[in-house]
């Protein structure tokens, strides 16, 4: 009875959004416009991060590049473990895989945008983050559901959510025309991470920018491995191995503000590296059981355009190149070949047109139709069934049409998405095409001028289609693997105040959320991090609870100190059939509950940051006995920063201590995680 209402207002939510978008556009196209358009000098509107979050008619968390700083993060997967309602699986080590899942969804859920424009990775249909450095970056986010701003490129439509990347855009003061920053990271573990960005003002409508990084480290830390399944207690001391990596960055970009109404930016990226691919423990056997090496290279090309014709219409352009390289050899897989060795490349072809219609001065329409193509070769491949491969071309077609109505109490979104899909094989059969049609529609609601105390809510129904990897990888691949379609139902709350002078700011978001997944796919690794096994679990039933607080205390006028913390509960259950061995039972490696925390005391002579990460216990398998549960663990780090001003320089000084209470513990089973390790790092900008 449940689902047969629960379909049924599925179906009203679709015609209701409709009429939401098409029934002010009846009324726009009717009515005179008589307004009169006056023309004034550019004006630099800014808001705190926090205000947006608390505003948002769904879920959305920032965390600024001064925030990241006192994060002890490394890397944007070191930085997305602070959001509430996210899980990072780590693989441990600085060159381990690692991937986000928000609010139990999977990582192929979870769109990443760098700069406005969608990664993609049609393989395996997720991003690894442990890619991305911090030093250019100059803000994260996470949407949950979809952002608010309906004027973006179709593809940030199509996901359960969106983190996203934002890397530094040349801005300069008084008579600047070079801007810079040199920066050298030394750890434990071998780390040497030396990193550079060069900004130059070409004339008064063109600048340029170049970011370059390397990173290199052995990556072999101690721990403790466990073998608690005797009963005895026993551990032993042991060395990570095959843990080593190497990674190039290079980024350029040329920016074009070619007047107050047009603008657009070119860039170009370039990540090589190669590492060793640590493999899961083996008890009694821990010298030689990792052989497993990796060369990965992802190449893209870029470009944004966004004009404003009139004060009624607005249009953007995005198009994109990513071409991506993986080699991956074991040269211990026992097969005739005595190796496993896999060389593979995809490429995309992306375009985007997007075009923003104001009608009144709160009512705003948008349409965006995106583009793509998707292909992977192979060049070389060993112990496959056949000795053939699919050679797949995915084509794509994305279009959303989407309003927004802003009041001062009152702000409500709402797209309908359409999805197109074919797919064609050089080998064997192809994956069904599909046709989708995705709903969104989300409000908050201010019932007093003050406080500022708002409601929100939103549903979101989405779907995300098996990898290239899923359908035809020769190991793993199953073309008959159904599209996982989830429906996000969402309620909040959101509470800011700034009381006092001493206390300028105390916030809250509170947000309960149901999710149902028909036909999920759940990933699991199985030899090594590169292997992995697909199963379509059927139903998921996601509960959760996320809770985000901060507030800033002002101690006197050069004393300030910033504390904030996040709480997410969790209850991810296989409801598939009941009677099976694992119905009701929690889906792997996702915490009942877990959090994090941070506090920072800013002073004249140095700065103090403490951070902490913690999960309860999870399970690594889909039956919760004993055996599968990983225990809870915490994550303790601190640091301690200090700035000197070298006359037109600044020099940045900053010590780290990570797993300060050098917990022995692991993400993912049998894949430990570093204990206790320093990171020094100097900085000198100009």
């Amino acid at each position: 009875m449940f689902y047969c209402i629960y379909y049924f207002l599925k179906k009203q939510i679709v015609f209701a959004t409709l009429v939401l978008l098409l029934f002010p556009a009846v009324l726009a196209a009717i009515e005179v416009d008589t307004t009169k358009v006056y023309s004034i000098c550019e004006i630099t509107v800014t808001e705190k991060y926090r205000n947006a979050e608390i505003r948002s008619s769904a879920p959305l968390q920032i965390l600024s590049s001064k925030q990241i700083d006192k994060l002890n993060a490394l890397q944007v997967s070191d930085a997305v473990k602070y959001f509430s309602g996210v899980t990072v699986k780590d693989y441990g080590g600085i060159g381990g895989l690692k991937t986000v899942s928000v609010r139990s969804l999977g990582a192929s859920h979870t769109a990443v945008s760098y700069d406005g424009i969608t990664l993609a990775d049609c393989q395996t249909g997720q991003i690894d983050i442990g890619r991305f450095s911090l030093d250019n970056v100059d803000m994260l986010s996470l949407n949950n559901g979809q952002s608010d701003n309906i004027f973006q490129p179709a593809r940030l439509f199509a996901s359960g959510a969106v983190l996203n990347i934002r890397t530094l855009t040349p801005a300069f003061q008084s008579n600047k025309t070079l801007n810079g920053k040199a920066t050298l990271k030394v750890g434990s573990f071998g780390l040497i991470n030396p990193a550079f960005w060069l900004q130059q003002k070409i004339n008064s409508k063109l600048t340029a920018s170049l970011s370059a990084e390397w990173l290199s480290a052995n990556g072999e830390y101690p721990y403790l491995l466990e073998y608690s399944y005797l009963g005895n207690g026993i551990t032993s001391k042991e060395t990570r191995k095959n843990t080593d990596v190497q990674h190039l960055r290079l980024e350029g970009a040329l920016y074009a503000n070619l007047s107050e109404k047009e603008s657009g930016y070119v860039k170009t990226y370039l990540y090589d590296s190669k590492r060793g691919l640590p493999g899961a423990t083996i008890l009694y056997n821990t010298d030689n059981f990792s052989s497993q090496r990796l060369w990965d290279r992802t190449f893209f090309l870029q470009s944004h355009y966004e004009k404003t014709f009139s004060p009624l219409w607005s249009v953007q352009l995005n198009a994109k190149y990513n071409h991506g390289f993986l080699h991956y050899l074991d040269t211990t897989y026992l097969n005739d070949a005595a190796r496993m060795e896999s060389i593979y490349r995809q490429n995309e072809y992306y375009g985007s047109f997007s075009l923003l219609y104001r009608a009144f001065s709160n009512l705003s329409f948008s349409f965006s139709s995106d583009g793509f193509i998707n292909n992977m070769t192979v060049d070389f491949e060993t112990d496959a069934l056949d000795n053939e491969f699919a050679v797949p071309t995915r084509y794509s077609f994305l279009s959303v049409l989407a309003a927004k109505y802003v009041s001062s109490s009152v702000l409500a979104t709402a797209s309908i998405l359409s999805t197109i899909v074919n797919e064609k094989v050089e080998m064997g059969v192809p994956a069904a095409h599909q046709r989708r049609l995705s709903p969104y529609v989300s409000f908050t609601y201010k019932p007093f001028k003050i406080p500022d105390l708002r409601f929100r809510a939103f549903y979101k129904n989405i779907f995300r289609l098996p990898s290239f990897n899923d359908l035809y990888y020769s190991r793993i691949g199953n073309t008959n693997l159904r599209p996982e379609i989830t429906d996000q139902f969402n309620v909040g709350v959101t509470y800011s105040v700034a009381p006092y002078k001493w206390l300028p700011l105390m916030s809250v978001t509170l947000d309960g959320y149901r999710n149902y997944v028909k036909d999920k796919i759940i990933a699991m690794p199985t030899k090594n991090i590169f292997v992995w096994s697909m199963l379509n679990l059927g139903k998921v039933e996601v509960t959760g609870l996320d809770l985000t607080a901060e507030t800033t205390i002002a101690l006197s006028s050069k004393l300030g100190l910033v504390l904030g913390g996040t709480y997410t509960y969790q209850r991810a259950l296989d409801i598939t059939t009941r009677g099976n061995g694992t119905y009701g039972h929690q889906i792997p490696y996702t915490p009942r509950v877990s959090g994090s925390g941070k506090a920072s005391i800013e002073t004249p002579w140095v700065d103090i940051s403490y951070s902490l990460l913690w999960s309860g216990k999870r399970y690594g398998g889909f039956q919760n006995f004993a055996e599968n549960r990983l225990p809870r663990y915490s994550d303790h780090g601190i640091s301690a920063a200090r700035d000197f001003k070298l006359k037109d320089k600044l020099l940045s000084v900053n010590l780290e201590i990570l797993n300060l209470l050098n917990e022995n513990y692991a993400i993912i089973k049998w894949f430990p995680m570093p204990g206790r390790s320093v990171r020094g790092t100097v900085a000198v900008r100009f």
